[in-house]
């Protein structure tokens, strides 16, 4: 075929080519595949339950099961088909090894995506080993600054931090004072000897710096002290205004008493850390003695909002009183859990609870409103790549007419404060 003849054919091949591609219809674009989805999303608790400890892990459990009801009656999580949560929970001890072991227990039996615990910073500390080597997501409700300084990736504390609470403690007596047309200016600060107390303590100590106090009077005592006249004779000697305090449980019993029986009552004092003086068992183990002390919470009880009004009615239905600050972390721990679930679900709807995206999805949460803000002390939750809030806060209670109330930050309090203490002696 020669000259013309080729020319032609070419000419019509290309048209048939062109005209047969205007009658095939284009293939759709491939949909991404459909998740794996579980039965329901397991979650853990892993909380000290025996031991010395177990006051507080005992009351952490409660609100993290209130929670998991109150999130699966509310529909699951949406973005994942309404999948609901499933709580495992695990029995942390009351030491180091005790609490490694526990997160290995509960991790290798009931494969977890999250972790909500373990309340005292030297047992999360050793847990988020285990958790951060399995690439568990550990919501934390522990405290001391440093749980959160040591470079883990899948570690998220909600709650402020120790030093806050210290600061908060400070402030709290300086505001009240300036309230009251006092002038407060000495004060001792007191902690037991664990990495808790500390933070504490070094966050009261700056605070009081700051606002131009002086500090008369430092002391870091054992955990297990069992005679604390001595301290308090010295408190009475440097005459301090008032008292900070980092205690537990026993100590902040054994000081309150030694306060009074000694007759050296400051003008005021309050607990720094959450720990002792306005918990139910506290209150109970002091009866009348009490009355007018103070303590620092990561959780406001008092909140007016529908969610937290909710949880305080539950919570008070099942145990006979308010919720304690155990309790009402990991109520609000839950709630943000949900929410970054809810997130990881819609940015990464082929794979959700990969540790990897659910840890991504914590990174990107930015909550002013629902649940978990109804919850929490503050207004706003969001994370740092270290884990934080950095917009955490940090409430205190007074024990008035045996019942801990909330008395600041002033624009929260649901009662104005006793201050300074009517049965002071110096």
């Amino acid at each position: 075929m020669k000259g013309k003849n080729w020319s032609a054919l070419v000419v019509v091949v290309v048209m048939l080519t062109v005209a047969l591609s205007g009658c095939v219809t284009p293939s759709a674009p491939a949909q991404p595949a459909a998740p794996k989805l579980p039965e329901s999303i397991v979650i853990g608790s892993l909380e000290p339950l025996t031991g010395a400890h177990a006051v507080f892990g005992t009351e952490a459990k409660i609100g993290t099961e209130i929670a998991v009801d109150h999130i699966n009656a509310a529909g699951g999580i949406k973005s994942l088909n309404g999948l609901k949560l499933k709580l495992v929970t695990e029995d942390a001890g009351e030491n180091a090894d005790s609490a490694k072991l526990g997160a290995e227990s509960i991790i290798s039996k009931h494969h977890p995506v999250a972790i909500l615990g373990l309340y005292i910073s030297r047992m999360t500390i050793a847990a988020s080993e285990v958790t951060e080597r399995e690439k568990v997501i550990l919501v934390a409700d522990a405290l001391v600054d440093s749980v959160t300084t040591s470079g883990r990736q899948y570690l998220f504390r909600p709650a402020p931090k120790a030093s806050q609470h210290g600061a908060s403690a400070v402030q709290f007596v300086v505001d009240s004072a300036k309230k009251a047309g006092l002038d407060f200016t000495k004060v001792a600060i007191l902690n037991e000897d664990s990495s808790f107390g500390r933070s504490n303590a070094t966050g009261a100590m700056d605070a009081a710096l700051n606002n131009g106090l002086t500090i008369v009077y430092q002391k870091e005592y054992p955990y297990d002290i069992t005679d604390a006249s001595s301290i308090v004779a010295d408190i009475a000697a440097a005459k301090a205004d008032f008292v900070v305090h980092c205690p537990y449980f026993t100590d902040a019993i054994l000081f309150a008493k030694t306060f009074r029986e000694t007759g050296n009552i400051p003008k005021f004092i309050v607990g720094m850390g959450a720990s002792g003086y306005t918990d139910p068992e506290s209150i109970q183990a002091l009866g009348e003695t009490a009355e007018y002390y103070a303590n620092t919470f990561s959780y406001n009880p008092a909140k007016k909002t529908p969610q937290n009004e909710k949880f305080v009615a539950d919570f008070k239905a099942k145990t006979g009183h308010i919720p304690t600050e155990a309790a009402g972390m990991n109520y609000y721990a839950a709630w943000v859990l949900k929410e970054a679930l809810e997130l990881s679900g819609q940015m990464f709807p082929t794979d959700p609870l990969n540790p990897d995206n659910l840890r991504q999805a914590f990174l990107k949460l930015d909550l002013t409103s629902g649940p978990a803000v109804e919850t929490y002390p503050g207004d706003h939750i969001a994370f740092t790549p270290t884990g934080d809030n950095p917009d955490a806060k940090a409430v205190v209670l007074q024990v008035i007419k045996g019942e801990p109330r909330i008395v600041w930050p002033l624009e929260d309090a649901e009662v104005e404060a006793i201050f300074p203490r009517p049965d002071a002696t110096r």
